[in-house]
């Protein structure tokens, strides 16, 4: 650990901070339906959206129409990429003529990239014709990204309201999102990264002659487009299998900050929009403050396992000096030009924002170090999250929180005015232990049949981690995986393409449910039993749920496998 690596950590969480009020503000106006400084330009593109699909913005919607709705146009959109990737050969803007996506790979990256996890089971670059990049995938990193906001909306307008009946227009709230949110920032940090070196073209592919003489293809196509939604969505579906450690996706150190940044910014300032809509800024900041103590809880976890280095280099005859060769850290698998502490940066980042783009390989941390991104997204990645989902999957944990201090102070729980009684509870952790009952049961699957055991490198303990951190991943919506196992087979398509469809949607009802139930209460007066919900008290209550839940989910995924004896072989080996 240095000094260098401290200044990098503390300048990304500075930027991050100072981006939460203003955007927070924006996005506030946005959702409120109020006017902003790109109103003039876009309020006639907006009118027109709604009159040519027949949306009719001032109706709303009760939380059971929310949720048809949602549901209803993610099945358009799986079967618009389903067919897509199948039809891809006899369709243009494909010039490397790449052959029709089978079938089970196809149901995969469909659900895959309508859940926002953009779980890739296949080499982009020899896989994905370029019109199925643009008009598949780089759409759904788009309107998957804006139904995650909009539903973290539709549960803030759950606490806002009072005696209602309504809690929004899925519609109207998804346009907006990607009118004034998504499309703007993306069209502008995209020519950003073309400046720096992205390609963004329509050509085919270049063939080089290396300097030992032999051939090499370069891929290329319409990068920056897809790599800024990609990131500022919490997608991480790449446009190269290398993701964000491939120079075309992230050419150099300022791209990666302003990534890493991406990644943060609306799912950080999203906290400060519950607090404005709410009327209460202090609720917002209460929540960022749990997210920002686990996020660099695990930070700081990665980065000082990792500048360790690996204590198995200190056993090998190939040093005079013990660990000389590790002055730098552990850097197996990561990314060079990006160092240690960029690579910690950028691991936490991604397994807390429900973002696959990671620049090292989760394969080649050290043991503490590889908890921490399993951990994360055990917990339903809410340390900021994907955008939306992470905010939502917080306020779960916050009513059931608050839900416990109401015991200890033996009243009725009450969060912002609002009476949590027996059907709110009873969602929330309906929505919570779906996650682990979904990562622990494919896990076992898995592990014991035939076509699951094919698909792992390794066999023994690191081999159940392989697929233990994918049913993980795929759960929590996340998208990373160890990088020995082999998911292309109809088997693992199959499994984790459910996974994924359980972690987005059988927890998205149940917490649209408890939306429906809370904006038709009144607001209860504040009194002398009602525990205070925007201070240090209720900060530590929160965590202390967080990691107790995390730990109920943690320790059964041990019971299942010899974890402890596969993180000692990897203290102690080398990959």
């Amino acid at each position: 650990m240095t000094a260098n690596g401290f200044v990098q950590i503390a300048l990304f969480c500075g930027v991050v901070v100072l981006l939460v009020r203003p955007f927070g503000y924006y996005m506030t106006r946005v959702f409120k339906g109020e006017r902003t400084f790109l109103s003039l330009p876009l309020r006639p593109l907006e009118r027109a959206i709604y009159a040519l699909s027949g949306v009719k913005e001032d109706e709303e919607q009760d939380w059971k129409s929310y949720g048809l709705a949602v549901l209803t146009f993610s099945l358009a959109g799986f079967l618009a990429l389903y067919a897509l990737q199948r039809l891809q050969a006899v369709l243009p803007f494909n010039p490397q003529h790449l052959d029709a996506v089978s079938p089970d790979l196809a149901f995969n990256t469909s659900v895959s990239f309508v859940t926002n996890t953009n779980w890739q089971s296949y080499t982009p670059e020899t896989t994905m014709s370029y019109l199925t990049q643009m008009a598949g995938l780089t759409v759904h990193n788009f309107v998957s990204a804006a139904t995650g906001i909009a539903l973290a909306i539709a549960l803030i307008r759950g606490f806002a309201r009072r005696s209602a009946r309504t809690i929004g227009n899925f519609w109207v709230d998804m346009t907006r999102t990607v009118l004034y949110v998504l499309l703007p920032i993306a069209i502008v940090v995209g020519l950003f990264f073309v400046w720096q070196g992205m390609p963004q073209n329509l050509g085919g592919y270049v063939d080089a002659t290396t300097l030992e003489g032999s051939k090499q293809v370069i891929a290329q196509g319409p990068v920056a487009s897809q790599e800024v939604i990609k990131m500022m969505g919490t997608n991480g579906g790449g446009f190269f299998n290398a993701n964000s450690a491939h120079p075309y996706e992230n050419p150099n150190a300022l791209t990666n900050f302003v990534q890493m940044v991406l990644i943060f910014s609306i799912g950080a300032s999203l906290t400060n929009v519950f607090g404005r809509m709410v009327g209460k800024e202090r609720q917002g900041w209460a929540i960022f403050a749990v997210m920002g103590i686990l996020f660099l809880a695990g930070a700081f976890t990665v980065y000082a396992t990792e500048s360790g280095g690996n204590p198995a280099f200190a056993s090998l005859p190939i040093d005079a000096a013990p660990n000389a060769l590790q002055a730098g850290g552990n850097m197996e698998g990561k990314e060079v030009r990006f160092g240690i502490a960029n690579s910690s940066l950028f691991t936490t980042a991604t397994t807390d924002a429900s973002c696959g783009a990671v620049n090292n390989m989760h394969d080649s941390l050290l043991p503490l170090g590889g908890m921490v991104p399993m951990v994360n997204i055990m917990l339903g990645e809410i340390i900021f999250g994907g955008v939306g989902s992470g905010l939502y999957g917080m306020l779960l944990f916050a009513i059931v929180a608050v839900f416990v201090a109401g015991l200890m102070v033996g009243r009725t729980p009450e969060y912002l005015g609002k009476k949590l009684e027996a059907k709110e509870v009873k969602m929330a952790i309906l929505a919570i232990l779906i996650l682990p009952l979904s990562m622990l049961g494919f896990t076992a699957i898995a592990v014991v049949v035939t076509p699951g055991l094919a698909g792992l490198a390794n066999s023994g303990p690191h081999g159940f981690s392989e697929a233990l951190y994918a049913y993980v991943s795929a759960t929590g919506n996340n998208g990373s995986a160890f990088a020995g196992l082999s998911a292309n087979t109809p088997f693992w398509n199959t499994t984790l393409g459910l996974a994924m469809w359980i972690g987005r949607f059988l927890v998205m009802v149940p917490m649209l449910a408890i939306a429906g139930s809370l904006v038709s209460k009144k607001i209860v007066p504040a009194s002398a039993g009602t525990f205070p919900t925007d201070g240090g008290l209720f900060v530590g209550l929160l965590i202390g749920v967080i990691l107790i839940i995390g730990g109920l989910i943690y320790f059964p995924a041990l019971a299942l496998g010899p974890i402890e004896e596969h993180l000692a072989m990897r203290a102690g080996s080398l990959f």
